[in-house]
C-alpha cells in the first residue's frame, strides 16, 4: 500500500523539547555557580523567572489564543533561565515578573508563539526592564559563597563599569588593581548579572551544546573572532583601556550572549552564509556600543538590533533550489 505525504520524509527524534531540555542542561554549569556565589536571592530570581514565564505562556494559551498550552515543549522555562541569568541577583521579585511578561506576552506570543517571535524573548525582556529600572539593573552584589542568605550584601561596579568611567587618559595597567583577576573572572567571582560571571561554566555549557549538535559552531566563532579582532586591532592602535581584549572578552554578557542568544533558531538565520553575516554584526555593534555608547555593555542591544535584520539575511543568503540554476 502506498502511503503518500507531504514533506518532509526524513523521520529524526529530536523535536522542540528535546532541543530546549539539552539547552537546560548546558545552561546548568552557570545556575550552579550563580547560586553558590549569591546564595538565596539567585535561587529565588532564577525560580521566579522560569515560573513566571511558563505562567504566562500557559494563560496565554489558554486564555487568549484559545489553543493547547505549548508549556509542555519547555520554550518558556529556557526563556525564563536566560531572562534570570541577565538580571542581578538582588532584583525584586515584582520586577522580575514583569521581564517575565514582556518577554512572553510582548515578544513571543504576540507575534505567535514560538518560531514566530522576530526578537530573542529574554532579551527583551531584559532591555525593557533597563530601561525601566535602570537603578536595580545596574546595582551588582558582589559573590560571597561563604553566605548562602546573603546577609551581608556588598555591591560594587562591574568591570566594564570600571573600566568605562575611568579617566580618559589612564591606561589599563593603572586600572590593574582595581580589575579583578583574569582567574576570578574565568571562574566567576565578579560581580554582574548571575549567568554572565563565569567563563568556565559557560564554555561547559557550550561544549554539551555542540557535542549534541544543538546548535552550530558558525555565530559563537563568528560573533566573539569578530569581535576580538576589533578589539585587538584599537588596543595596538590606542592603548585604550577599555579595548584590552582578554578582558573584554571575559567580561560581561559577551559569551552568554554569544552562545545561548544569538544562537536562538527563531532569531537567528536559517543559512551558514547568513550566520556568518549576522555574527559578524553582532560583534562589530557590540564593540561600538561598548567603546562609544553610554552604557558599559552592548551584547543585548547588539543582538537584538541583528535579529530585526534576520528576515533580511534570510531573504539575501537564501540557498539555490536543486536542480536549478541562481537568480
Amino acid at each position: 500500500m502506498l502511503k503518500v505525504s507531504t514533506a518532509p520524509h526524513i523521520y529524526s527524534p529530536t523535536d522542540t523539547r528535546t532541543i530546549m531540555r539539552d539547552v537546560i542542561i548546558a545552561l546548568a554549569p552557570a545556575g550552579i555557580v550563580a547560586i553558590v556565589l549569591f546564595g538565596l536571592n539567585a535561587l529565588i530570581t532564577i525560580a521566579t523567572a522560569v515560573a513566571g514565564c511558563v505562567f504566562f505562556e500557559y494563560a496565554a494559551c489558554r486564555y487568549w489564543l484559545k489553543t493547547r498550552p505549548s508549556t509542555s515543549d519547555l520554550s518558556a522555562v529556557v526563556t525564563g533561565i536566560l531572562l534570570a541569568y541577565n538580571l542581578p541577583c538582588n532584583m525584586p521579585i515584582w520586577m522580575v515578573l514583569i521581564g517575565c511578561f514582556v518577554a512572553i506576552i510582548v515578544t513571543k506570543v504576540a507575534f505567535g508563539g514560538i518560531g514566530k517571535n522576530l526578537f530573542n524573548p529574554a532579551l527583551a525582556g531584559r532591555v525593557f526592564l533597563f530601561v525601566s529600572f535602570p537603578v536595580q539593573m545596574t546595582t551588582w552584589v558582589n559573590p560571597n559563597w561563604k553566605d548562602f542568605l546573603n546577609v551581608d550584601v556588598t555591591t560594587s561596579a562591574t568591570t566594564l563599569g570600571i573600566l568605562k568611567h575611568a579617566d580618559k587618559g589612564t591606561s589599563f595597567f593603572e586600572l590593574a588593581d582595581k580589575l579583578p583577576s583574569y582567574s576570578d573572572m574565568f571562574w566567576g567571582n565578579i560581580g554582574g548579572s548571575m549567568g554572565e560571571i563565569s567563563a568556565i561554566a559557560l564554555l561547559l555549557g557550550l561544549f554539551w551544546m555542540l557535542y549534541r549538535r544543538v546548535i552550530s559552531w558558525h555565530i559563537p566563532t563568528f560573533y566573539i573572532g569578530t569581535f576580538m579582532l576589533l578589539n585587538i586591532v584599537f588596543w595596538f592602535l590606542t592603548g585604550k583601556a577599555t579595548c584590552e581584549p582578554l578582558t573584554q572578552l571575559l567580561s560581561g554578557g559577551l559569551l552568554l550572549g554569544a552562545f545561548f542568544m544569538a544562537t536562538d533558531y527563531t532569531t537567528s538565520p536559517m543559512s551558514v552564509g547568513g550566520k556568518i553575516i549576522f555574527a559578524i554584526g553582532c560583534g562589530v555593534l557590540t564593540f561600538v556600543i561598548r567603546q562609544y555608547g553610554s552604557y558599559p555593555e552592548g551584547v543585548s542591544f547588539a543582538i537584538l538590533i541583528m535579529n530585526a535584520f534576520v528576515p533580511l539575511i534570510d531573504k539575501m543568503c537564501h540557498p539555490r533550489i536543486f536542480g536549478t540554476g541562481r537568480k
